[in-house]
């Protein structure tokens, strides 16, 4: 960051958590914080701050005065400054973080419940009643609601409907099984299909094997991979997983070559635009980004006609967590409130603010995007029948990855285990080589569930 802006950050700081404001007719001072910037990085958002919730927040509140403090830089800069910034009890009234940090924050002390910051009035907000409760999940740390979600997305399992037809598949499919996915794998080899089934796997592909193949699977098979305060260690679940990974490989329903190059995962896209790949594990990022007919990175002109989705399985129906028959995997970034703020309650008013419909429709400005809220996405999300089915089937099952700062070690320990596997590695030697690393990274085998 440039000097000039770490000068106007500070005296953004000092206006909002420094000092006090005197009685009287001066205004009240608010600070909003996140890792956008007109111009630059997520500048949509940077706009939709200035240009429309700061005057917007301003109107119904005229003795308050709201600043933006504005970020462009790397993610991991950005979470340094703004642990640094509440570590010293500084920073923003309201600050954009990833979810994923928030368990971690909240270990350190830098955050609080935000009925412990913004008073009673929390629970009464409407905005509850729009957030489905497993939505609500991205901003949840041991039980308590530490967060608002902004936007969010949902993993399913997309498949080519010309591909289906020709092995002689149902178009409108929908697996209730692990076992389903796989005969359907084997019906589309027969025909002729390159690769049958994509889930991606190995370390090549990063936190997209994890979020895209291991969690949805071991939520299908029942678990998490952190509960009670205790990590997945080498279950029968885990067990589970890679057995299926083994499955795919040994009946030969997918490439292994393809989970090991350094570019595997866009290849994979152009794969499946090409009519090479069937079926394949993604976030609804791939339908809106990837496949898009005009501006995606490997377009497809018939994906509306040619592209079918469906949700994720248990293992068999009843298996997943909770007792699903179908389980996803979602992440977002959320907005938090900083404890130290001089004037919490008024803070939470602005924060409730930003996540009202209103808001939440102009920070979309006409965008088909899934938000964190049922009636924003009724209303938006009409003219787009696959992100429609995200947000009324998918995110009510959907389930998060614990927000706390070993998880991507942990993640990079999962994503070996499949490398293993797919290398020829039987699934129970790969699940303990797992449980070892494990217990290196989490402290010991007590804080394993078996």
């Amino acid at each position: 960051m440039r000097p000039v802006l770490i000068g106007a950050a500070t005296l953004l700081v000092l206006a909002s958590c420094g000092t006090s404001q005197p009685a009287g007719t001066e205004s009240l001072t608010l600070t909003i914080a996140a890792n956008s910037i007109s111009g630059g990085k997520n500048s949509e958002s940077a706009n939709w701050i200035k240009q429309w919730v700061i005057p917007e927040f301003e109107k119904t509140h005229q003795n308050v005065k709201v600043l933006f403090q504005p970020s462009g830089v790397d993610d991991e800069q950005y979470k340094t400054k703004i642990a640094l910034d509440l570590k010293s009890k500084t920073g923003a009234d309201v600050i954009d973080v990833d979810g994923i940090w928030v368990g971690e924050f909240a270990q350190a002390g830098y955050l609080k419940p935000l009925t412990d910051v913004g008073g009673p009035t929390v629970d009464s907000w409407e905005g509850w009643t729009q957030i489905p409760q497993a939505v609500q999940g991205l901003g949840i740390f041991d039980g308590k609601k530490y967060a608002l979600p902004q936007g969010t997305d949902g993993r399913v399992l997309f498949y080519n409907k010309n591909l289906f037809k020709k092995a002689g598949l149902p178009e409108a499919w929908q697996p209730k099984s692990w076992q389903e996915i796989i005969d359907a794998g084997l019906r589309l080899k027969t025909a002729g299909v390159p690769v049958p089934i994509q889930i991606n796997a190995g370390t090549a592909m990063g936190e997209a094997t994890t979020m895209q193949g291991v969690l949805p699977l071991l939520a299908g098979a029942g678990a998490e991979i952190y509960t009670g305060g205790k990590w997945a260690g080498a279950s029968q679940a885990m067990k589970d997983v890679l057995g299926f990974y083994r499955e795919l490989y040994t009946q030969g329903l997918s490439d292994p070559k393809l989970q090991q190059e350094a570019k595997g995962r866009d290849k994979s896209f152009a794969q499946f635009a090409e009519g090479k790949i069937a079926v394949l594990a993604e976030s609804d990022y791939f339908w809106r980004s990837v496949i898009e007919p005009k501006a995606g990175v490997a377009p497809m002109a018939d994906r509306d006609t040619a592209v079918g989705y469906a949700k994720i399985p248990a293992k068999q129906p009843g298996a997943g967590i909770r007792g699903q028959d179908f389980v996803s995997m979602s992440g977002g970034a959320v907005r938090v409130l900083n404890p130290f703020s001089k004037n919490p309650k008024l803070a939470w008013e602005l924060l409730a603010f930003m996540h009202s419909a209103a808001a939440t429709k102009a920070q979309l400005n006409g965008q088909a995007r899934i938000s964190s809220r049922d009636d924003v996405n009724g209303e938006v999300l009409t003219a787009d029948p696959m992100l429609k089915f995200v947000a009324d089937e998918v995110l009510t099952i959907t389930a998060y990855r614990p927000p706390l700062a070993v998880y991507p070690q942990v993640s990079v320990a999962l994503q070996e285990a499949t490398a293993a596997v797919v290398s020829g590695t039987a699934p129970d030697e790969a699940a303990t080589a797992y449980q070892t690393k494990l217990e290196g990274l989490v402290g010991g085998p007590a804080n394993i569930a078996g």
